[in-house]
């Protein structure tokens, strides 16, 4: 019973360690900026800012692939270090007690915000938009390699337009959001290109059918938007 028990154990300690971390993670930096991770549909962000002081640090992120508890993680963009887009990392992944973590060259340590649990949680990207948030939908995106992503947990969101192909990063924003009966709303924590937008809450209508997401109201400089969003396959 005693070696059946240890069996159980290590069956039970690997499922613990090798798991998926998704959902939305933080950690506190030596800068003194927060760095929050979101882990959606194989696919993770990561920002660094403070609130407090509407200050953008850094943003990175990309697809992933886990086998046992090794993450092979491969940027797509990394505002700080363009180098580093391409080149993949490997991370032993455990997640213990809502603690995540990633070892690589030194261990990075994340607290549990959410585990992902909502049906806005994914990894998206927009498909179609509204000339001036009015008028019919048209696709966009449909060549090429630029791309408009928004990654959203439980609770956490951020977006980002990139493009790997030419280490293009365009902007980034994020922070906390609600859906609740047809509406959606932001409350910015980041923004990269206006930290004057940090503090606002956005409103919108939206409607998830059959993996669509249809959003539309005003974006965060007032303009009518009208936008499609699609989960990433």
């Amino acid at each position: 019973m005693k070696y059946l028990s240890a069996v159980i154990f290590l069956i039970v300690q690997a499922t613990v360690f090798a798991q998926v971390p998704k959902g939305a993670w933080k950690s506190q930096e030596p800068t003194g900026s927060t760095s929050t991770l979101i882990v959606a549909d194989n696919y993770l962000s990561i920002a660094s800012y403070s609130v407090g002081n509407k200050y953008f640090e850094r943003a990175e992120g990309g697809p992933f692939t886990m086998s046992g508890d090794q993450m092979t993680y491969t940027p797509e963009f990394n505002s700080a270090d363009t180098a580093k887009i391409g080149l993949p990392i490997v991370f032993t992944v455990t997640v213990k007690d809502d603690i995540l973590t990633l070892r690589y060259e030194e261990a990075m340590v994340w607290m549990r915000i959410d585990k992902g649990d909502s049906p806005m949680a994914g990894a998206w990207h927009i498909t179609e938009r509204a000339s001036g948030g009015e008028g019919d939908l048209v696709k966009i995106h449909q060549e090429g390699t630029r791309k408009t992503l928004k990654l959203l947990s439980g609770t956490r969101f951020q977006w980002f337009a990139i493009d790997p192909a030419v280490k293009g990063f365009y902007a980034t924003g994020g922070g906390t959001y609600t859906a609740q009966n047809g509406k959606y709303s932001e409350n910015i924590q980041f923004f990269s290109k206006d930290n004057n937008r940090v503090g606002s809450i956005l409103k919108f209508d939206h409607k998830l059918e059959n993996g669509r997401w249809d959003h539309s109201g005003k974006s965060s400089d007032g303009k009518p938007i009208h936008e499609i969003w699609e989960k990433i396959r």
